[in-house]
């Protein structure tokens, strides 16, 4: 644990600020061990190694279409009225050895992908020739299996063509020796497919963090099932599942434990074996049933001084009550969130997702942020001392507020892809003002 943890025992009764509190959080976590994975289960993870380049791409020079392997002067003078008449020495197919020769006033056929045949200087297509049928330009080739014929014979060609034409070089996309991606780069669908082109078959990453995520609250019920009188659909943990997935993780979703502290304890010690973040959400305030802060409050590290679940208020409008600690002989990292549904998105894109950023290792573990002109028609007020966090809509460096300044609104948060910033020392902010905007999106 970081040195701001031995100071957790101590600062219960402290006002944090969202700074600090985030500060703490970094300081503590620590990026996962790389390991080494086949490649579609690296997607997602950040390389932490630089990869070079074995073979050159292409490995020879190749066709770019499907059409014929021919030498520039036997094509120079072609036209419509006079086109140059060659002879079809063979067919030039992707994957196939030992590709015919290319003498003067010879061509061989070739599909786009094939080697360039020795001789030849370059490709023109067959829209550019008959096909080998003695009649006007085609459309394409007939299939070899129906018409093996078009590898022989003669063809027509209608056009001329310079050197080089329609031939990819070798190496022209990467060669030998280069850097193919850096260290640090996360790992998409085009860093993959780069990957498995150079004949790399694994990579070491760090790996994508597990992210178990944990709503309480007895007056819970799983969707889709019916209400009782006083209950009310679990929401938070499908919202931050998804958020943990959004941010690279893979999440673990747990169904809502009711509120009891013995409960929760077990529930979270299972959970430990597949988690390398703990997400919680509800149960942190100041009420007589707030299970989590009841069941974590005296759980630590034994082997660890400072260590454990420190309950903290943060001067921050809507996410007030939070907590943060490690638990488990792996010191497992644990965020409890608030239990309103607003109060815990915003909780969790200003300290989760950082957290699983860091844990991925990837450099810039903040969402981006601008400067954007409010748009609204009365003042937004803000209570003193707390920075507020406000749904809103960007676009074109502007933001319009979405549904009011209440925290419970869940539908607004729905709506919205930018949160707006109204800091500590300001309790009003005027209509047409510039404002710092956290976009979502």
């Amino acid at each position: 644990m970081s040195s701001t943890a031995a100071a957790r025992t101590t600062g219960q009764d402290r006002l944090w600020s969202v700074d600090d509190h985030l500060e703490d959080i970094l300081a503590t976590v620590r990026p996962l061990e790389p390991i080494e994975l086949q490649l579609l289960d690296a997607q997602g993870c950040v390389l932490v190694e630089d990869v070079t380049v074995p073979v050159s791409l292409p490995p020879f020079d190749n066709s770019s279409m499907d059409g014929y392997a021919v030498r520039v002067a036997d094509v120079s003078g072609a036209g419509e009225e006079y086109p140059a008449v060659l002879t079809v020495v063979g067919d030039v197919a992707a994957g196939r050895s030992e590709p015919p020769h290319v003498g003067p006033g010879q061509a061989a056929r070739i599909m786009t992908g094939a080697p360039l045949p020795p001789g030849a200087e370059a490709v023109v297509p067959v829209e550019w020739t008959d096909g080998g049928l003695g009649e006007g330009p085609v459309s394409g080739m007939r299939a070899h299996s129906a018409a093996p014929e078009g590898a022989s014979g003669q063809v027509r060609v209608h056009r001329p063509a310079e050197a080089r034409a329609h031939v990819r070089a070798k190496g022209s996309d990467v060669r030998a020796g280069d850097l193919a991606l850096a260290a640090g780069t996360v790992l998409g669908p085009p860093q993959i497919g780069l990957l498995a082109a150079i004949g790399r078959g694994t990579v070491r990453v760090r790996p994508r963090p597990r992210v178990v995520v944990l709503s309480t609250g007895s007056e819970l019920v799983q969707p889709g099932e019916p209400l009782d009188t006083g209950q009310i659909y679990d929401s938070n943990s499908f919202a931050l599942c998804a958020a943990a997935r959004d941010a690279g993780a893979i999440a673990y979703r747990v169904g809502a434990v009711a509120d009891d502290a013995e409960t929760l304890r077990s529930t979270i010690e299972d959970q430990l074996i597949r988690a390398d973040l703990l997400v919680t959400t509800g149960g942190v305030s100041v009420g007589a049933y707030d299970v989590v802060k009841e069941a974590l409050s005296s759980v630590g590290d034994e082997d660890e001084a400072g260590a454990g679940v420190d309950f903290r208020k943060l001067a921050m409008q809507p996410g007030k009550p939070q907590g943060f600690g490690s638990i488990g002989p792996d010191h497992t990292p644990l965020l409890a969130l608030p239990g309103n549904p607003v109060s815990s998105y915003v909780s969790f894109e200003l300290f989760v997702r950082p957290a699983i950023r860091t844990l991925m290792g990837v450099d810039d573990v903040h969402r981006p942020t601008a400067r954007a002109t409010l748009e609204t028609e009365k003042a937004l007020t803000s209570p003193p001392g707390r920075r507020q966090f406000l749904r809103g809509t960007y676009e074109d460096g502007r933001v319009t507020p979405v549904g009011g300044a209440g925290s419970h609104l869940v539908a607004a948060l729905a709506h919205a892809d930018a949160l707006i910033v109204v800091p500590e020392d300001t309790t009003s902010v005027e209509p047409g003002t510039e404002v710092e905007v956290v976009l979502l999106g």
